[in-house]
Order: C-alpha cells, then structure tokens, then sequence
C-alpha cells in the first residue's frame, strides 16, 4: 500500500534563515492562493510517529511513513491488540484495499509524554480504500467501529484565519497535559480536491515556523 502523500507548508520557507521560518504571504502552491478565502476544515497536527494499517480482506500488517522505518518499542504491540482481523472484517466487510493512516503518538515518541503520560497509541486521519480518499464523515464511522481515536476538527475557515490560529497558538485539544502548546494545524478544503497533477489539495502550518518575539 502507498506511503502517505507529502503534505506541504501552506508558505514558502525562508532560506535565509535555513527554511526554518516561513515567507510569510508567499504561497507554496498556486491552489492555495486561489482557494485561501474559501472553507478548510482543520484537524489539529500530532507530533508522533506516521503509521500505516493496511487491509488485504484477510491479514492485518502494519508500516511507518516508509516500509523500511522503524517503530517506536511497544508500538507494534498496541497496533496488533488495537487492529485485529476479526475487527478489521466488520468494519471493512466489502473492501480488500484499505490503508488507515495515523499518527502513533504517546510515551518516548517525539513529544509524546505530553500527550500520553504512561502509554503509547494511534491516532487516524486519513484512509484511502483503492483509489478513494475517505470523508470526514466517513472517518469518524471506522473511529467508532475500530474504537480508536481520531485527530479532532478544531474549526472551519480560510487559510489565513488558521494561519492566524496557529501563529498566536493554541492548547492540544488532545493531551493530558493541557498546558501543551499544539503543533499545528492540517487544512482540507471542505470538499476534496486535486491539482492538474493529480495531487491532492492539502497543506500544514506548525507554531514553531513562527519566531518568537
């Protein structure tokens, strides 16, 4: 099953300051720019660890953001007691060409602590079964079948109002440690779309592109 699409920053960065900052105003892609006054739903970005569940209709097998990277120790565990092929086959009993995508996140990965004290687990935001790009909708149907947490929808606007969001900052919505600045935010547009090269329109802004005053 495919790795997970690159999502890019909704500026352009700076190589002055090594791409550490962002240039703001300038646009990374002309769709951005086009939609920027439109609705996008954002989810709010988890710093952890990219996994992939894949389904074939009769095994469950499990992947990072590459078929060669490594997981965290005590991840495989959660993924295997989390997604059985028993619970796969209810949720997906027409499908043989499903991929969950999520974040592992929790204790010892990245900044995880802050979010899960003693304990590591998978969080999901996207699924694509054959060629199609689930709903949110959608999404949150298999988080209530498979019983698994889902990346929480923080607001709906334009690309300028998240900027605004994320750049003044705000608390994880999902930590239990709730003094945790939150990493970012992911923007779809209300309804799905793709470029002239077939690339879905998707884009992120983190707190920490930002300088500090």
């Amino acid at each position: 099953m495919e790795t997970y699409h690159k999502i890019q920053t909704v500026w352009l960065r700076d190589p002055a300051t090594n791409n550490k900052t962002l240039l703001e105003g300038r646009w990374a892609k002309p769709e951005f720019e086009f939609l920027k006054d439109l609705d996008w739903v954002w989810t709010e970005k988890i710093d952890g660890t990219n996994i992939r569940v894949m389904w074939d209709g009769a095994r469950v097998s499990f992947a990072g953001k590459t078929d060669s990277a490594q997981m965290p120790p005590g991840l495989p565990e959660v993924l295997a007691a989390t997604f059985t092929a028993d619970k796969m086959k209810a949720a997906f009993a027409d499908a043989d060409n499903v991929c969950l995508y999520g974040e592992g996140y929790g204790y010892k990965i990245q900044s995880g602590g802050s979010y899960l004290r003693d304990r590591n687990d998978f969080i999901l935001f996207d699924c694509r079964i054959d060629d199609w790009w689930l709903t949110r909708e959608s999404l949150e149907d298999i988080s209530h079948k498979l019983q698994i947490a889902i990346v929480p929808v923080i607001g709906v606007g334009s690309l300028q109002e998240a900027i605004a969001m994320v750049k003044k900052g705000f608390k994880s919505t999902i930590a239990q440690n709730k003094d945790l600045q939150a990493e970012g935010l992911v923007m779809k547009p209300a309804v799905e779309l793709f470029n002239r090269r077939g690339e879905r329109v998707i884009s992120k802004i983190k707190h920490k592109d930002f300088p500090r005053s």
